[in-house]
């Protein structure tokens, strides 16, 4: 994959791309899909990727914005960001066979509002009050919570005890803007309690760290990813904030021709819910234009993986065994 012929460098980032939470939720549409048959109807999109849910769709995979679109009675998977208690009820009322593709870890930040909200603490949770991710966590202690995106914002908190305070955090923020809020309501609630374990995600802070380990040895850094997946995005935001310059594309058309005027290094990355096939078009696009001394840095090793929900192993295991060919 080295040629070093060339004076032009691709810094291809490791670990990038898919994380187990992504994996059990694309793995999960498409063994419902085998299993059952289309249609197979998902609430939202199952991970924020466009490539995704359009090869999703055209096996039979249907995406709705609301439970109440789908017929009475049929399956209906929710996506990787989780949903609310409302969305589960509605899911009852309408007799929907539902398979839970939300990733654990966002499960154990749901788990979390509950506790919090049993034991009577005002609930501040950190993230962008639009991401589908959010929403649901909001869902479960909806009369509690305020959803806060940024230090300013801590400022106009109104708490019934301020000695009664928690906090969690969206799974996909960036680390530093993180840590700025949460300093800012450890300052106005000293008695502030938080999670057990930080709620951003191990992929999250590990393609952070990935960016930063190398953002002072690229011009350019870019991110594969579509536009609404915030962790793609936080990426970017990572690079530009140690002042390298950065774009998220997705896919190898978006990158534009003045972005590699002058430019020796390029990083290059992919979010969490973007495909290693639109990486591997992207390498070349690049080696095309003179980028083909690729190395590959690994920050660290992931080896994270996720079970698969009760309905997708008993489907696995009722499928009949294909016999054996004849000799």
């Amino acid at each position: 994959m080295t040629t070093e012929s060339s004076d032009k460098t691709l810094l291809l980032l490791k670990p990038r791309g898919f994380c187990a939470g992504v994996v059990r939720a694309i793995d999960i549409v498409r063994i419902a899909l085998e299993a059952f048959g289309p249609p197979i109807y998902v609430r939202k999109e199952i991970v924020h990727n466009r490539f995704v849910v359009e090869e999703l769709s055209a096996k039979g995979a249907i995406f709705v914005d609301s439970v109440a679109e789908v017929p009475h009675g049929e399956r209906v998977i929710y996506s990787a960001h989780g949903v609310s208690p409302e969305v589960r009820e509605e899911s009852e009322r309408r007799q929907l066979r539902v398979i839970d593709a939300t990733c654990p870890l966002v499960t154990k930040v749901h788990v979390e509002a509950v506790k919090f909200a049993r034991e009577g603490y005002t609930l501040i949770l950190i993230g962008h009050r639009d991401h589908d991710e959010v929403i649901g966590t909001l869902g479960e202690a909806p009369m509690v919570t305020q959803v806060v995106g940024s230090p300013e914002e801590v400022e106009d908190l109104t708490v019934e005890d301020p000695d009664r305070v928690a906090y969690l955090t969206q799974t996909t923020l960036s680390l530093d803007e993180t840590r700025g809020i949460i300093e800012a309501l450890h300052k106005r609630f000293p008695n502030i309690k938080g999670p057990a374990a930080q709620d951003i995600c191990y992929a999250t802070e590990n393609r952070q760290t990935a960016v930063k380990n190398v953002a002072q040895d690229a011009e350019l850094l870019l991110v594969v990813g579509s536009d609404n997946s915030s962790n793609s995005n936080r990426l970017v935001e990572v690079a530009r904030n140690l002042g390298t310059a950065s774009h998220l594309i997705d896919s190898y058309k978006n990158i534009r021709p003045e972005w590699l005027q002058g430019v020796k290094t390029i990083a290059l990355t992919a979010g969490a819910s973007a495909p290693e096939c639109l990486v591997e078009e992207a390498v070349q696009f690049l080696a095309s234009h003179g980028f083909s001394n690729v190395r590959e840095v690994e920050v660290m090793p992931e080896h994270v993986r996720f079970g698969l929900p009760p309905e997708i192993v008993e489907a696995i295991a009722s499928a009949p065994v294909a016999a054996p060919a004849e000799t």
